[in-house]
């Protein structure tokens, strides 16, 4: 790997790193391709040849992980939970969490189990992932 390739995946990382910090606030593109120093679109591409997905989706991701432990961990309503994430619409998180996690948010809170793992084995577990969506089988849903 060329130092040049090394040093643009740090400040890749410390791209990915303002984004896991500040989640539930809004991000663009022009501040977090400024934390990497370099351009708009060289930002996406580079974030996407790296992570494998986009910024955006990755925020996404982040802020539909973070509602997952919400649900398992309080009662909470949905609403309070959506906009403590970041999400600016009910519609939109609900849309988003279906396409990550595979169901509803009600439907998740409703299935989720206290969990009695090692916190960091339930993490690395419980973290949404495109591969893990194609892998796994779906919840049932109404009693199927």
């Amino acid at each position: 790997m060329t130092r040049a390739v090394e040093e643009l995946n740090r400040r890749m990382l410390r791209s990915r790193d303002a984004i896991d910090r500040s989640y539930a606030q809004p991000l663009d593109i022009p501040a977090l391709a400024r934390v990497a120093s370099v351009s708009d679109a060289h930002y996406i591409r580079t974030f996407r040849a790296t992570y494998g997905e986009t910024p955006h989706r990755y925020l996404q991701r982040r802020r539909v992980e973070r509602a997952m432990f919400l649900l398992r961990e309080t009662q909470r309503s949905i609403t309070d939970i959506c906009l403590d994430v970041g999400f600016g619409s009910l519609g939109t998180f609900s849309r988003t969490f279906r396409e990550i996690v595979g169901v509803n948010p009600t439907d998740y809170r409703a299935r989720s189990e206290v969990l009695t793992a090692p916190t960091c084995f339930t993490m690395a577990w419980m973290r949404p992932s495109q591969h893990r969506a194609v892998l796994e089988k779906p919840f049932p849903q109404n009693g199927q």
